[in-house]
């Protein structure tokens, strides 16, 4: 296994970690509540906000990540990553208190953040031509880390103890970190010297890709961390006229979250085999009709529809993040990462307050699911408004391409 797929793999380990560790407590405060309410109390509400700091450090973090990078360099950040998020786990676990436990939870956003940009940037570099496929197994990973979470965190905490749940993947980030450093902290960025240069995009294009994803970050952002926190409540409130589905809600959700996973697969090979807008033009289709379908259905009808939203959400993230990797140069790249996903994170931060509001004072689950619906209709016309060139396809070309946008023949592949 040469370099660049040793550290495909371990990008792949932090992606887990990543989104693993930021749900540990959401499932962790259940035992806590009921195991040490002499420490921390029997408010299930104060526990969970001591997650806030995480999420904010971690959303805030991913800023200045692109200057970080030219500083100490991206290997060096990774290996702080899997160090830093491992033992802020561990510190979690050791917590005397709720301040103590808000503040390792707050230090382990602050490494978390570093994934992100610094990751998918390594990532992209590491791919060579099938960044496509890497990003679509790149996001399974992800998703494998969220819904994984409230599953093992509920089980370690109800057969040894909430505190484990902090210790076990904390130990095992950190072993990981130890194994990256052991292997040697490669940037595949320079390591790939010898590979095709990037071509020269007119300034006009590079432009309007750039504003166009910028524009998607914040909307899809806010719709897919919408549409995950929304969707156990939809399981509930919707299937509540089927009484023998209510125990299995929970699965469904983690079923739903698994479909939309998978698709990142299939939409990652299209990637490499097609231009981005004919891959994102039918997924932007399906959520505003989607969601605006969903806002009124009940019972059974709700769960291919679900399923079907949870692909196309989900697979649009693979055809963001892989926006940057064509249309943007490996000097810029990891710092426009970073502006990307701070953009993105501000957009699911305002989720939650979002969804409580309209869910608590303009009618119930229907109106927050139609709110998404035209948040759909945003990403549709970004959809549109991106640009359709073969040259993605076959990179030389660039070097005669007008500035105007030009379309793709019917028959091209």
């Amino acid at each position: 296994m040469d370099a660049a797929r040793r550290t495909i793999w371990f990008i792949n380990a932090a992606h887990i970690f990543t989104h693993y560790g930021l749900l540990i407590l959401a499932t962790a405060v259940l035992g806590i509540v009921l195991q040490e309410p002499e420490v921390f109390g029997t408010g299930y509400g104060p526990i969970v906000a001591l997650g806030t700091g995480m999420f904010v450090v971690y959303g805030m973090g991913s800023l200045p990540m692109g200057n970080l990078a030219d500083r100490f360099g991206r290997p060096a950040l990774m290996a702080a990553f899997f160090l830093g998020t491992g033992a802020a786990m561990v510190a979690a676990g050791f917590a005397t208190g709720p301040v103590t436990l808000g503040l390792a939870l707050a230090v382990m956003g602050a490494f978390s953040a570093i994934y992100h940009p610094i990751g998918t940037a390594m990532l992209v570099d590491a791919a060579g031509e099938k960044v496509g496929r890497a990003m679509g197994i790149n996001g399974v990973f992800g998703n494998a880390g969220v819904a994984l979470a409230p599953a093992v965190t509920a089980f370690v905490a109800a057969a040894i103890g909430w505190r484990w749940a902090f210790f076990i993947p904390g130990v095992l980030c950190v072993a990981v970190g130890l194994l990256y450093l052991r292997e040697g902290q490669v940037d595949s960025a320079k390591a790939k010297a010898g590979a095709k240069p990037f071509p020269e995009i007119p300034p006009a294009i590079v432009r309007r890709a750039v504003v166009v994803l910028m524009s998607l970050a914040a909307v899809s952002g806010f719709i897919f961390n919408a549409f995950t926190i929304l969707l156990p409540k939809l399981m509930e409130e919707r299937l509540a006229n089927s009484p023998d589905l209510l125990p299995v809600v929970g699965v469904l959700a983690f079923l739903t979250i698994i479909c939309g996973g998978i698709t990142q697969l299939t939409v990652g090979r299209l990637i490499d085999r097609n231009t981005l807008k004919r891959v994102f033009l039918p997924l932007a289709c399906v959520p505003l009709p989607g969601l605006a379908l969903l806002s009124f259905l009940e019972g059974w009808a709700v769960l291919p529809v679900a399923g079907l939203l949870a692909a196309a959400i989900f697979g649009q993230v693979t055809v963001n993040e892989t926006m940057t990797a064509r249309y943007v140069g490996p000097k810029l790249r990891t710092k426009l990462y970073s502006i990307r996903f701070f953009v993105g994170f501000l957009g699911a931060a305002a989720a939650s307050p979002v969804i409580a509001w309209l869910h608590g004072t303009a009618g119930g689950l229907g109106s927050v699911l139609l709110v998404l619906s035209a948040f759909g209709g945003i990403t549709f016309l970004c959809a549109l408004a991106f640009p359709d060139r073969r040259e993605e396809l076959s990179p030389e070309l660039w070097a005669s391409a007008p500035e105007a946008p030009r379309a793709l023949p019917q028959a091209a592949e």
